[in-house]
């Protein structure tokens, strides 16, 4: 399952409290290339002004030129963290992520770090693909995600990061799973089996949609491996767990076809899942 873009609200509510915008008149011109030295309000103001229009690429010349006459000062620093918001809406994730960098390189210890951080994070997990190719965003991403609720726990940032933590996770299970059935249909159970067991021996692909049917596919591949225990222990497994899925329904079909019956766990003597799964 792929995870979907979606623009999220906290992205532009703390980009405008982390800069806010100043009263004052500004031009309508977009700067030149060449110098010219105008009041850093109105280049600022009038930057800001291209964000309310939409007008992302014209909105970055001005907050560039704002970091161009006016350096180190609190308007240069604004003007970064405004970069960034322009370049992600603008799609330009790539120079997004590199003003997000230049921001906490230049003040680590400044709050609004936190929403650098977390606009870094959000632009890998908006280049996100599909299941059937390379993952290297999702896991940029996590890695990201995971960094600002360790950073910044308690915070708008941390709880988004969270949300959007367990959708990385779901999605790098489903490549898990995708490779595991390609295999499984190759007629190479080991290397199929591996990959199944990888989804409900994470802790965090654990909690995610695709471990019922990794349960399920474990029962499939020990059962053409010749190991009906194995099989019909993660079949009870897959049952006690998630008793009305049709995974389940479909596990306990076919281990009844091959003589099998995956009874549930009693309570008094359940087990912790992975331990009947992978005993030791």
């Amino acid at each position: 399952m792929s995870v979907s873009k979606f623009r999220s609200g906290l992205v532009l509510m703390a980009a405008a409290a982390a800069a806010l915008t100043i009263s004052g008149c500004a031009g309508n011109k977009r700067p030149r290339l060449a110098y010219e030295e105008r009041p850093v309000e109105a280049l600022y103001n009038t930057g800001y002004q291209r964000l309310e229009q939409r007008r992302w690429a014209d909105a970055v010349d001005y907050f560039q030129e704002v970091e161009r006459q006016h350096p180190y000062s609190d308007w240069a620093r604004r003007s970064i963290l405004m970069q960034i918001y322009a370049y992600y809406q603008n799609n330009n994730y790539t120079d997004a992520i590199a003003a997000a960098d230049r921001y906490i390189q230049l003040f680590p210890g400044n709050p609004s770090a936190a929403y650098a951080f977390y606009m870094k994070a959000v632009c890998n997990f908006e280049q996100i693909t599909d299941v059937g190719r390379d993952q290297g965003y999702a896991t940029a991403a996590l890695a990201g995600l995971k960094d600002v609720a360790r950073r910044y726990p308690g915070t708008p940032y941390a709880t988004d990061a969270a949300v959007k933590i367990d959708m990385v996770n779901d999605q790098l299970a489903g490549k898990e799973m995708n490779i595991g059935r390609y295999y499984q249909r190759a007629n190479q159970p080991l290397a199929a089996l591996n990959r199944y067991k990888a989804v409900i021996a994470n802790p965090e692909f654990q909690r995610t949609s695709h471990t019922p049917e990794a349960l399920y596919r474990l029962v499939e591949v020990n059962l053409q491996l010749g190991l009906k225990e194995e099989a019909t222990r993660n079949g009870a497994v897959l049952g006690y767990n998630f008793p009305g899925s049709p995974w389940y329904a479909e596990a306990y079909a076919l281990l009844t076809e091959n003589g099998q019956t995956p009874e549930k766990a009693p309570e008094a003597k359940r087990e912790s899942w992975l331990q009947r799964i992978i005993p030791g």
